[in-house]
């Protein structure tokens, strides 16, 4: 893993879902006793609202520390680097924050070094690659949360409906099996394409990368508007946009919505991480997985996901959020992993997971991480590009992709420059 390069948003990595949790504004506190953590929610419904998570930490932290409070607010994964960016700008500075980028905090000088809030031992417990990759030029600020790579879902009853025997190895198959699932009608939406603002910026890279392009050369410069990139954007509209293959306007479709179609049976393929599993599951849906699709075969590279922690200087609070954090790396990640079904970024929790016999469906993704590419959130440039894109990279596949590509590259030399 690039120690330069790393991923967001999923992630997530995540659904969309806003609840605020444990009361109180999100803004670092007068209180020297009182943290405020500003988290993303990677829920899809009120039972796994990450509110339930945060609310059983904190109510077990300040059980064992009655010195410290912690307030929380969670907050959903449309509206979280906003409303942050609005916190900061107006002086309201939370005291941790968990979302998908850290990159930029660094840059204006906001954060604590991890070696400054976590112990030794939390610190060596986290997996050296992820620990790498959350280091800008050498030193690491951003703590990784959770990890997932992505594969490709597939509907069995569907493929089975409409004549497919296997899945599909190459872009050109994708669109065939595509094409028999319409003309069966197994389902509603043979292939579902988000490319919503809620994570445009991550299925773009996975088939980008399918046809040997990314967002970055090897030199780190932004290739946005490559010509491979322009070639993926065209092939997209004329073999499943054009044809009606997938959603008619994907640049307006959120992962979530693609995720609780494929959850009911709606949509044939997908591209999905981790959580999706739990999702099929619940909607009794059998599905398969397999290696995402490139212009010419599996990808060897797939996309990989990293969300992070980060601590904020402006409150002064390094010894509660030190306590805090080790409490919560200690002896919570492994339930947070769980509830959600994603990979650990601890080694406790990844050996309790490989060793317990309850993932064996986590296989197929671990199998994917070691190729995987990440974003370049290592560049502080990177929350700008990424807003960006989520706002009209989309548009790509329905428009001249040369056109919104090119205006992206603009815009990410722009703030590369302003950045440097």
């Amino acid at each position: 893993m690039n120690k330069r390069a790393v991923a967001a948003g999923a992630a997530a990595l995540a659904m969309a879902l806003s609840v605020t949790a444990c009361g109180g504004d999100s803004g670092s506190s007068g209180d020297k006793n009182t943290l405020k953590l500003v988290a993303a929610d990677y829920g899809d419904k009120k039972s796994n609202a990450s509110k339930v998570y945060w609310d059983s930490v904190v109510k077990d932290f300040e059980k064992q520390n009655k010195d410290i409070k912690v307030e929380v607010q969670v907050i959903n994964w449309n509206d979280i680097d906003k409303q942050v960016k609005t916190m900061i700008q107006s002086g309201n500075v939370p005291d941790l924050l968990q979302t998908g980028g850290y990159a930029d905090k660094v840059a204006d000088d906001l954060l604590y070094k991890a070696d400054e809030v976590l112990s030794p031992k939390t610190k060596k417990n986290l997996i050296p690659s992820f620990a790498e990759a959350g280091e800008v030029d050498g030193t690491q600020y951003g703590i990784p949360w959770v990890s997932s790579t992505r594969v490709l879902f597939y509907n069995k009853e569907v493929f089975k409906k409409a004549g497919i025997k296997t899945p599909p190895k190459t872009w050109d198959e994708l669109a065939e099996a595509a094409e028999k699932i319409k003309k069966s009608k197994a389902a509603d939406t043979p292939y579902a394409l988000p490319l919503g603002p809620e994570e445009a910026q991550g299925e773009s890279l996975i088939w980008e990368l399918g046809n040997g392009g990314g967002y970055t050369d090897s030199s780190g410069k932004y290739t946005l508007d490559s010509k491979k990139n322009v070639e993926t954007f065209d092939w997209l509209q004329d073999n499943l946009v054009k044809p009606g293959l997938t959603y008619s306007n994907p640049a307006s479709t959120d992962r979530k919505t693609a995720f609780a179609d494929f959850a009911a049976g709606k949509a044939g393929m997908l591209n999905g991480h981790p959580s999706l599993v739990q999702m099929a599951k619940a909607g009794k849906v059998d599905y398969g997985v397999t290696t995402i699709p490139g212009k010419d075969g599996p990808l060897k590279t797939t996309l990989g996901v990293a969300d992070w922690m980060m601590a904020f200087k402006d409150g002064g609070k390094q010894e509660q959020i030190k306590k805090f954090l080790d409490f919560v790396y200690s002896k919570k990640m492994l339930k947070f992993d769980e509830m959600y079904n994603f990979m650990p970024v601890t080694k406790d929790a990844l050996e309790t997971m490989q060793s317990n016999g309850k993932h064996k469906d986590l296989q197929p993704f671990f199998d994917e991480l070691d190729g995987a590419r990440f974003y370049p959130l290592g560049d502080p440039a990177w929350d700008i590009v990424s807003a960006e894109m989520k706002k009209t990279g989309g548009k790509a596949a329905k428009e001249d992709p040369k056109k919104i590509l090119g205006d992206l590259q603009k815009k990410a030399e722009e703030a590369a420059a302003n950045t440097k």
